[in-house]
């Protein structure tokens, strides 16, 4: 049987690894998008580490701001397995953090481009091959401050709440045609990023959050598995928030 395939956005970083892997231990076959600034070189390093550890997943470079450059990032991923995507993990994004009475137009523009325009540039060169073989998985990955707000972000959580309505209305124009479209939302998660952050710094953030810890990246990438399968066409339109209990709703 043929495998499905799988495109993770930013799939190269701390986070979209562990979801690469879960989707190929889920039986996917996966391609890791990636920019890395254009450094390809530190792109196949990382694909050789995965290789090391037992995974085959290719890579494919595009930038998720560039509506040119997300169509030869997805005409790569055809090439390379010879079939379209069946699903899309938009996991690609930045922060510019800043007080918003000191914020720059840039901070502004860049991360609304890297976050929530993206989505519209990758999904919309997808969507159309989902529907016309009647199956198709839209993940979205948005953050736990979309949903409660945090200090210094106004940017990044305007972005990541546009990710809500997009993925809503998304979901409700192609549900008939066995698409979903579906949003993760994670709160604090121990990426190798996250993990540089000073101890008494990742003190203070765990006294916040119920579980009395931060998250796993494996944690999210089971998650995203989990929506991906063919056994979760029932499951659209909903946020799925892995955060501790820091935030309820």
């Amino acid at each position: 049987m043929t495998k499905r395939v799988a495109l993770v956005t930013g799939g190269t970083g701390g986070l979209g690894t562990w979801i690469c892997r879960s989707l190929a231990d889920a039986g996917f076959r996966v391609v890791a998008g990636y920019n890395s600034g254009g450094n390809h070189d530190k792109a196949k390093t990382w694909q050789e580490d995965q290789r090391r550890d037992g995974y085959e997943i290719d890579v494919a470079y595009g930038d998720v701001t560039n509506s040119a450059s997300c169509a030869d990032c997805i005409k790569t991923v055809e090439e390379l397995t010879g079939g379209s995507i069946d699903v899309l993990v938009n996991n690609a994004g930045i922060t510019r953090d800043g007080m918003f009475k000191k914020m720059s137009w840039e901070q502004w523009s860049e991360v609304l481009s890297a976050n929530l325009d993206s989505m519209f540039h990758m999904t919309r060169l997808v969507i159309n091959p989902m529907l016309e073989k009647g199956f198709g998985r839209i993940i979205n990955i948005s953050s736990v401050n979309a949903q409660k707000g945090q200090f210094g972000q106004c940017n990044y959580s305007a972005a990541k709440a546009g990710i809500h309505g997009f993925t809503k209305a998304l979901a409700q124009e192609v549900a008939a045609k066995g698409v979903t479209v579906n949003t993760l939302s994670p709160g604090y998660i121990m990426t190798p990023m996250v993990a540089k952050i000073s101890e008494d710094i990742q003190a203070k953030i765990t006294s916040t959050i119920p579980v009395g810890r931060f998250g796993y990246p494996e944690e999210i990438g089971r998650a995203i598995a989990f929506l991906a399968d063919e056994n979760s066409g029932y499951i659209t339109g909903s946020d799925l928030s892995i955060n501790g209990g820091l935030h309820m709703s």
